[in-house]
């Protein structure tokens, strides 16, 4: 079958087509007809090398996040699915491969897609619906009424942030561009601040949560809109030590304590919380969020469909910041 593959990391990383060996579906797994998948920053990040000290990836491999398509067929021991099935997943991070003719994954990172979906809008939703679920009921759950900033309100990720934010009962405030302010206010945003013309640290304060999709300086930037005993967290910003557990590499701590001492820093200094947030798969949690999804509560946004063999225009958009508002899927013809 044919699959999108890296073949060496590096800024100048090596990727190809290729053709490669059909998978099979083993005990407990799904595989899975890909129709779609979504393009995500993070497909860049390994390609360049950010984890390979970290995850133990063998290249070549298939790159490729988040997929929707049909149960082709199903391992030993899976009941709760049929073959024909329309479903979507993200893929566990240590075994990606969505930009492929078939996948095949664990079931229990697999739901059945919501009704009303097209298969474009499912494949770009389980990495973002998943981080903004996760960041808001697990890492600063969310309590009706919370006040919570969202950078970039119109991207992949704050596009679904703010409706999942909004669901749970949080009055929202985001950043945009002048363009893009009537956009973020139609999916929930209570307060809208044009970050080229204005500066959110003069507008908004006594914030409980922070959800830094941006990194760098705007990570310190925008811990000054907390209250006393917000928190912030970030899922392009330093890694903490709850990062190395997650990975199950407790002998990186000291790394991870080390690589987020300026941060850690300033939180301390201002009396707010810091973390790290990097998502991991649940197709439970996709699941729960299906009746939000099939009633339009949340609703998903896509700035551009692909073909399959146009996926290397669809990351160099997405690099560019190009694609416009919310994410961009390729589809297979």
């Amino acid at each position: 079958m044919k699959a999108y593959t890296l073949t060496s990391y590096g800024q100048d990383s090596a990727t190809t087509w290729a053709d490669v060996p059909a998978p099979q579906a083993g005990p407990g797994q799904v595989l899975i007809k890909v129709r779609a998948a979504g393009l995500n920053p993070l497909d860049a990040m390994i390609a360049r090398g950010d984890f390979k000290q970290l995850l133990s990836y063998r290249l070549p491999l298939t790159l490729g996040q988040e997929v929707a398509g049909d149960a082709l067929a199903l391992g030993e021991g899976v009941s709760n699915f049929a073959v024909g099935d329309r479903v979507f997943s993200r893929l566990p991070i240590e075994a990606i491969g969505a930009f492929a003719e078939e996948v095949a994954t664990d079931a229990d990172q697999v739901a059945p897609m919501p009704e009303g979906l097209t298969y474009a809008q499912a494949a770009g939703l389980p990495l973002v619906l998943l981080t903004a679920i996760q960041a808001f009921t697990e890492k600063a759950p969310i309590k009706p009424g919370d006040k919570v900033f969202i950078q970039g309100g119109t991207g992949g990720l704050g596009s679904i942030a703010i409706q999942v934010a909004k669901h749970l009962g949080a009055y929202v405030a985001t950043t945009v561009s002048s363009k893009k302010v009537e956009l973020a206010k139609s999916l929930g945003a209570d307060e809208v601040i044009d970050y080229r013309t204005q500066n959110y640290e003069d507008i908004i304060s006594g914030y409980d949560i922070v959800l830094d999709t941006l990194g760098k300086g705007e990570t310190l930037r925008s811990m000054k809109v907390l209250a006393p005993g917000g928190k912030l967290m970030t899922v392009v910003g330093a890694p903490d030590t709850d990062f190395a557990s997650q990975l199950g590499k407790p002998l990186l701590k000291p790394v991870m304590w080390f690589l987020s001492r300026k941060e850690r820093a300033a939180a301390k200094k201002l009396g707010v919380n810091y973390s790290f947030l990097f998502m991991r798969a649940d197709g439970q949690q996709l699941r729960d969020y299906t009746p939000a999804l099939e009633s339009g509560a949340i609703k998903p946004l896509v700035a551009q469909v692909l073909p399959f063999d146009q996926l290397e225009e669809g990351l160099d958009l997405l690099a560019k910041g190009q694609g416009g508002p919310g994410k961009i899927v390729v589809e297979m013809n």
